[in-house]
């Protein structure tokens, strides 16, 4: 069982995340910054903001499994357990941002606002909390957590940084959405290597 420290942990990170985005919503914040943001674009920008938000995919799956694969070919009990958290994080995360998403189901933005400007395929899920930062923020914070160095911590919080404000230009999501996945991403990952011990000890004995 989780300490009582832990539960309270929890417990008010995600009420100050949903507390986050009903102030948002409701002093029209969030509309008003989108569409600063978003009405400033150029072919060129798009690309590269559309390939940012592509490789979040991929970056998310392949490397927590790298991990897993390369400790074990290579008999590295740091690497393989690094790789077991990261997993463990990232489908922790996608549960809760998922599970938000169809708690709250807030329309995309360029459904609810007009003149938006889009980059790419629309979606269908709903717009809070942003998934593409929510997955990027997860896989930089756990990178950081088990490797703090500088060469590894600067570039992927640039990245997920960039994903995230990726999604605001490419019209997908307002920037408290982004907001909110990058805490929901970074919180489910920290609190995944926070609680390590207990994690790496079931997972180990059921393999």
């Amino acid at each position: 069982m989780l300490k009582k420290g832990y539960m309270r942990i929890i417990l008010g990170f995600f009420c100050f995340v949903l507390s986050l985005q009903v102030s948002l919503h409701s002093q029209n914040i969030d509309a008003r910054l989108f569409k600063a943001i978003n009405k400033h674009h150029s072919p060129g920008w798009d690309r590269f903001y559309e390939f940012q938000s592509r490789s979040v995919k991929p970056v998310y799956i392949a490397t927590p499994l790298s991990f897993v694969a390369t400790g074990l070919l290579r008999k590295d009990t740091y690497m393989r357990d690094a790789g077991i958290l990261m997993t463990t994080s990232a489908v922790a995360n996608l549960a809760i941002t998922y599970s938000m998403k169809a708690a709250i189901n807030r329309e995309r933005p360029y459904k609810a606002l007009n003149n938006v400007h889009t980059v790419g395929s629309t979606e269908r899920s709903a717009s809070f909390p942003s998934g593409h930062t929510s997955s990027a923020f997860n896989m930089a914070t756990s990178l950081s957590l088990a490797y703090p160095k500088w060469y590894v911590i600067v570039p992927s919080y640039a990245w997920a940084g960039v994903v995230g404000y990726s999604r605001i230009k490419m019209g997908m999501h307002y920037p408290g959405d982004v907001l909110a996945g990058a805490l929901i991403g970074a919180g489910t990952s920290y609190l995944t290597f926070k609680l390590q011990k207990p994690i790496l000890n079931t997972i180990h004995k059921l393999f």
